[in-house]
């Protein structure tokens, strides 16, 4: 194994690989600004984290860093991207040409972090044969024949909820492994298909109950409390 690039073979935590984009993120911040070198707990102090977390999470990586120095700020910006897999283009088929698949479509910033969205599939007779960003939107009917002919192993599905199952079901028949999950609903794939769910009424939900949460605060203490969640705890 070349010591420059991470071994992606690596067991890191859920919530270790989650964080790995906040850090990122700001190291280009830093790097804009000229700083050659970064600490863990530069890094800590910049997200309000620990910087014991911060440390584990980045060792996790496999990188080193050096004493009293702490890692280079470009080569832990390319460590970190090299690991997740951004500097490796993956090309991705989507389902749903509708409002939110349409949007993805046209997020430009997935080609930086590795994904390119080369095809959209639906049955509306309306969307399918129109250009969206580019890009032809196909009839889902040939998904799993171009899917096999072009071994695409990344699919994303936009469908409305009653729809989801049965894509991802001819998503696993044309051989894609990963399946990027946007439907409000729950998905049964092979275990060996990987599965990210992003439900966005959940994100909503707990969005909306903490912000009632606080403004009854408010009512009842008649004091803002922006910072804080009735309970004390604050949001990172």
């Amino acid at each position: 194994m070349d010591p420059a690039f991470p071994e992606r073979t690596r067991v890191i935590a859920e919530g270790s690989l989650r964080r790995l984009p906040l850090y990122h993120r700001l190291l280009l911040e830093i790097s804009s600004s000229g700083v050659p070198f970064v600490s863990c707990s530069v890094l800590a102090r910049g997200l309000d984290l620990d910087p014991t977390q911060v440390r584990k999470d980045i060792e996790a990586t496999g990188i080193v860093g050096r004493p009293k120095v702490g890692y280079s700020t470009p080569a832990l910006m390319r460590w970190i991207e090299d690991f997740l897999g951004w500097n490796n283009t993956k090309e991705a088929f989507l389902v749903g040409a509708g409002s939110l698949g349409s949007a993805l479509m046209g997020y430009q910033k997935f080609r930086t972090f590795g994904l390119d969205i080369i095809a959209a599939f639906d049955t509306d007779p309306y969307r399918v044969g129109q250009q969206i960003h580019g890009k032809e939107v196909l009839h889902l009917d040939k998904l799993v024949d171009l899917a096999q002919r072009m071994h695409i192993h990344l699919g994303v599905i936009a469908t409305p909820a009653v729809a989801a199952q049965q894509v991802a079901t001819l998503m696993v028949e044309g051989g894609i492994r990963a399946i990027w999950n946007f439907a409000p609903v729950h998905l049964r794939v092979p275990a060996s298909v990987i599965l990210q769910n992003e439900d966005l009424y959940h994100s909503l939900a707990s969005l909306s109950f903490k912000l009632e949460r606080q403004m009854m605060a408010e009512r009842v203490t008649g004091i803002e409390t922006p910072d804080s969640l009735p309970d004390g705890s604050k949001d990172i």
